[in-house]
């Protein structure tokens, strides 16, 4: 039963994994939301599998028959990566109030992360939905709101610090706005201690994978920092509780 319940699990998350490419290709101005392609080049009907991202890359190999062209990794990707938050979601807060509230917020983040890998910008829609999503957690544990609203400025006060920083010496920003209003809104969802554990994720991981791409591009890389904060966030939502613990009790033994 437990196993059947993933799989649901996994299909809800491709399924709402072909919502995200829609939500990507429509922020990023390349169609209209919900759009589908209803036919071919020549004119013909679109077969069954083409009304949908993920199923048209893995069916047809990676390529868009109707324009002979490459169809772009982040189909296949984005529905992938979302069905296994959901699953890691679900392994921790089942089925849940925190649970969805969570699932929604790794969503958000997947389409965050691939906008901002093309663009290097994150569109205010992303932030002001995670932040929503942060209220209804803080009116949820209202009676713990200090956790929330030392949150929301803990991380994102100190990224501000280092942007100003940044600018004044270095003259040029060492962050972008839009990832500070990331952390702002995460924080608000998370609170300080899970947040700051996102940005030290995200740094670590950043930092590591980063120097890898430029190591194997042979050159150096503008870096998007919001996709290695939300792999931070996402992380810290699942599995953030475990890691605190494990730290603490390593600190004591030590």
């Amino acid at each position: 039963m437990e196993l059947v319940t993933y799989i649901g699990i996994a299909l809800l998350g491709l399924l709402v994994g072909e919502l995200i490419n829609h939500l990507i290709k429509y922020l990023q101005g390349q169609g209209k939301l919900c759009s589908v392609l209803s036919t071919s080049v020549e004119g013909e009907k679109a077969k069954w599998y083409e009304y949908t991202y993920f199923l048209q890359y893995i069916l047809c190999k990676g390529k868009d028959k109707r324009n002979n062209a490459p169809l772009p990794k982040v189909y296949a990707l984005a529905g992938i990566a979302n069905a296994l938050v959901y699953i890691g979601i679900y392994s921790v807060y089942h089925i849940s109030v925190i649970g969805v509230i969570y699932g929604l917020c790794g969503s958000v983040l997947i389409i965050l992360s691939v906008i901002d890998l093309r663009t290097f910008e994150i569109p205010i829609q992303l932030n002001v939905s995670i932040l929503l999503l942060g209220l209804i957690r803080l009116g949820l544990d209202y009676e713990n709101w200090p956790l929330y609203v030392i949150g929301f400025i803990s991380v994102s006060g100190f990224l501000y610090l280092v942007l100003l920083l940044s600018t004044w010496i270095l003259k040029k920003e060492g962050i972008g706005g839009g990832d500070i209003k990331l952390m702002a809104a995460a924080g608000l969802l998370l609170g300080w201690k899970l947040i700051v554990l996102s940005l030290m994720l995200g740094c670590i991981l950043g930092s590591i994978i980063h120097i890898t791409i430029m190591a194997v591009k042979k050159g150096e890389q503008m870096l998007a920092f919001g996709p290695y904060l939300s792999l931070g966030i996402i992380i810290a939502m699942i599995w953030g509780e475990q890691l605190i613990s494990w730290y603490l009790k390593l600190i004591i033994i030590s």
